[in-house]
């Protein structure tokens, strides 16, 4: 007798009328019209089926904090930063923790299940970083979440980063950041790579740094990233976060740096939500879009995630945990409307973010942990165009959340009663073309 059967799916291969059958935590079998009886079946009708979100590029330790102590008037990068130092001698851990298991929940829902935090370190209490590592605990059972020591005033710059971001490593933060376009000169940007890339190789971390989040072409610090990468043989474990300054530089100078990077198998995250937002704020007309060179990136070969990064605090006020806000302002920004390119917009917040914070059993295969989340939709492309609902959200094998599918009665005269906006394919749920005739 198995846990749970999820019948006739649609995976993000292409695959269609798929099962899905789950013992105990894992998935057990993965083949059309499979035999075998199970304490609970979940009738996916069509619908698309896929492994949990993922965001790989968030800070927790400040969401859900807008409007404290005041609003960023100016909704600048640089004033995010100086209202977050103005907030940080009254936070609470009480209070970073409750609005952290609130963004969680929030999470869950939209079957956000992985998330990669960054944590400032610069506060020599480390009370952000108390706070998050007893959420982690907690939130366990049913989210992953990896802390990254995030030193947001400067390795170099801020007075006591080395020492708080040695404490942090020690309390459990497992991977290593840093902000090297924020340090007082590109020397000193540049003498913080190889250090912290020093620590990571020594200590045995992953590696993530927010490096060139400026419009300043100029500012190529992702070059001595991919170099020390390369140096220290960190391959594959480097992560190189925003990278917007790529969108200013010159193609010949990117045409190097490419290859330099995929020789170093840096990952990437963008986070076209706050690139957009925050980026250009200098430019009149034309204005830059700001997010770093994606489909150029995905095509060297390097594995391009997108971040939700901020929501509703002093760099963004806005968002709902929903990893296909971000699929769809990336899609929408790198211009990526062809029918493969759309579908990498999807990878980008499922598969592309697991493999970068290195998630075990993450997939829809026999071994795989059993994550997994229904949406109504059947394909990638419609869920994030549609933003589709998360009819199920399961992880290790129990439905932890449950959404009720969006529909809308319609009172016009001659018209239906219903309306539907998936497509009239055939590979949707069966009773479409029955709901578009009632």
């Amino acid at each position: 007798m198995l846990d749970l059967v999820i019948r006739d799916a649609n995976l993000p291969d292409g695959r269609t009328g798929i099962d899905i059958a789950i013992d105990k935590d894992r998935i057990a079998e993965v083949a059309p019209g499979i035999r075998a009886e199970a304490a609970r079946e979940i009738d996916a009708s069509g619908r698309l089926v896929t492994p949990p979100f993922v965001d790989a590029h968030f800070h927790m330790d400040s969401t859900l904090s807008y409007g404290l102590p005041r609003i960023n008037a100016s909704g600048t990068l640089l004033e995010g930063i100086a209202l977050w130092g103005e907030l940080k001698p009254h936070l609470t851990r009480e209070a970073l923790t409750e609005r952290a298991l609130e963004y969680c929940d929030w999470a869950v829902g939209h079957g956000l299940l992985a998330i990669r935090s960054h944590v400032d370190i610069c506060d020599d209490r480390l009370l952000a970083v108390d706070a998050l590592l007893e959420v982690k605990k907690t939130v366990k059972p049913y989210l992953d979440l990896q802390l990254v020591a995030f030193p947001q005033d400067g390795y170099l710059r801020s007075p006591n980063a080395r020492d708080n971001l040695a404490r942090a490593l020690d309390k459990g933060v497992e991977v290593v950041g840093g902000i090297p376009h924020f340090e007082r000169t590109m020397a000193d940007g540049s003498a913080a790579i190889r250090a912290l890339c020093e620590i990571a190789a020594d200590r045995g971390l992953m590696v993530d740094m927010h490096c060139d989040e400026s419009d300043d072409p100029m500012s190529r610090h992702v070059e001595t990233l991919a170099a020390e990468t390369r140096r220290l043989g960190l391959n594959g474990r480097v992560t190189g976060s925003h990278l917007t300054s790529m969108h200013s530089m010159d193609n010949y100078y990117v045409s190097k740096l490419i290859p330099l990077m995929a020789e170093a198998e840096l990952r990437v995250v963008a986070n076209p939500l706050i690139n957009i937002v925050l980026q250009g704020r200098h430019d009149t007309y034309p204005k830059r879009r700001g997010m770093t060179r994606v489909p150029e990136l995905m095509a060297a070969g390097l594995t391009v995630a997108f971040g939700q990064d901020c929501v509703m605090d002093p760099w963004y006020p806005l968002g709902a945990a929903d990893m296909l806000d971000a699929a769809s302002m990336g899609l929408h920004v790198a211009m990526m409307t062809g029918s493969d390119a759309m579908r990498a917009c999807f990878m980008a917040v499922t598969e592309n973010p697991a493999r970068i914070l290195g998630l075990g059993g993450y997939g829809i295969a026999p071994g795989c942990y059993a994550d997994l989340v229904i949406l109504q939709a059947a394909d990638p492309v419609e869920a994030v165009r549609l933003r589709a609902a998360r009819l199920h959200v399961i992880r290790r094998g129990a439905v932890i959340a449950e959404t009720a599918p969006a529909a809308a009665t319609l009172h016009l005269p001659g018209r239906p009663t219903s309306v539907d906006y998936t497509l009239a394919s055939k590979a949707g749920p069966p009773d479409r073309q029955a709901r578009r005739a009632s």
